[in-house]
């Protein structure tokens, strides 16, 4: 029997573990991988990476600019993107708000990028200060666990609000190991509530997992990424440095008692059976095993090593903003009657210019299934 040939092309490179699709994503990671450093400070120079801190400087996230000027903002640009970190033991050397402080000063360098091309991209206070976590984080000084539960309908009542205010395009950018409460807070949103957009979780470490892949390179990383390690402090060590101690930096391993080749490291860079958060039970947990609160080499990193993985996905993000918009243009959403189980009919006036004529609230919105709450 013939066997037809796939027509998929690969973008190959000189390390066999790494390749790319031949499309549109697929290229942009290509020419970062083959991108010289100087290149990749260009890059970083557009976004204007390193920068401090925008949480309390007027005029960069929703909660600290005059509406007015929100609208504004949002009528040439209505996606709106929402970073997700904790509040988490990253060791004596790093800040427990690392999660939430690298996503996002990593945002904050898109906002100034759209800017300068004229669609400004909107951002919104981290909704979650503390964060799920896996069971094996449990016990940790200076780790906050939250009940997923609070989780995900923070997040799902976070999405309904912005939506209600014309961000139709809602993106959760994570940058913390509680990424199936994520999934599943797009998912119950859907079907709780039935409401067209676009709605998506990134999980940005893993969406540019290429470039946290030890590749022999003088500005890559030596060791895989786990947690609290060379590659989380690299970051830090190029994004925040005030909040990182270096003086004081601890290596440790945890402990497995079953065979490796099993579980993944954090962003999958084996392609084992199952990820990380797959499993519990045939590993000891964090209190028991790394106390220290770090889990590979942290006393290896260097700002260098992070550059290219900042560069890559302050690009991809930059991507996905054109490609939504280009289809579904400022005030426009994907067609009703084909992602939800209403009528153009009846959604009309929810989607609306909010406080326009003819405007209604979603909190008016009639239920609709079996999946929304009594």
């Amino acid at each position: 029997m013939e066997h037809k040939q796939s027509d998929k092309k690969w973008l190959l490179t000189d390390n066999p573990a790494i390749i790319f699709e031949d499309n549109e994503v697929g290229r942009l990671k290509k020419q970062i991988w083959d991108a010289t450093e100087e290149e990749i400070d260009a890059i970083l120079k557009e976004y204007e990476i390193p920068s401090p801190s925008e949480l309390g400087k007027p005029g960069t996230y929703i909660q600290n600019t005059p509406r007015f000027k929100v609208i504004e903002k949002r009528k040439k640009n209505d996606i709106v993107l929402v970073p997700i970190g904790c509040t988490e033991n990253h060791g004596l050397h790093a800040n427990s708000g690392l999660d939430t402080f690298m996503v996002t000063q990593i945002l904050e360098g898109v906002r100034r990028y759209t800017a300068k091309q004229g669609r400004e991209v909107s951002l919104a206070f981290p909704p979650l200060n503390y964060g799920g976590h896996p069971y094996h984080h449990i016990g940790m000084p200076g780790t906050v666990i939250m009940p997923k539960e609070v989780v995900e309908e923070t997040l799902i009542y976070t999405m309904l609000g912005l939506w209600n205010d014309g961000f139709r395009k809602i993106i959760l950018v994570n940058n913390h190991g509680h990424l199936w409460m994520l999934e599943s807070a797009i998912q119950e949103f859907m079907k709780r509530f039935q409401l067209p957009g676009i709605f998506r979780v990134l999980d940005w470490h893993r969406a540019v997992r290429e470039f946290f892949y030890p590749a022999g390179r003088p500005d890559s990383l030596e060791t895989n990424f786990v947690h609290a390690d060379e590659a989380e402090t690299s970051v830090a060590l190029l994004l925040f440095p005030e909040m990182v101690d270096m003086s004081v930096v601890q290596d440790a391993d945890g402990e497995s008692f079953l065979p490796d080749g099993h579980f993944d490291k954090s962003v999958d860079p084996f392609r084992r059976p199952h990820r990380w958060s797959e499993g519990e039970g045939h590993m000891a947990i964090e209190l028991a095993a790394t106390p220290e609160g770090v889990v590979g080499k942290p006393s290896l990193a260097d700002p260098r090593k992070a550059k290219r993985p900042i560069a890559a996905i302050l690009k991809y993000l930059t991507l996905v903003i054109d490609q939504i918009l280009e289809v579904f243009p400022p005030g426009t959403v994907p067609p009703v009657e084909k992602v939800t189980l209403r009528t153009r009919e009846e959604m009309e006036p929810f989607l609306k210019e909010p406080m326009s004529p003819g405007w209604k609230s979603v909190y008016e919105l009639p239920a609709i299934g079996v999946f929304h709450k009594l």
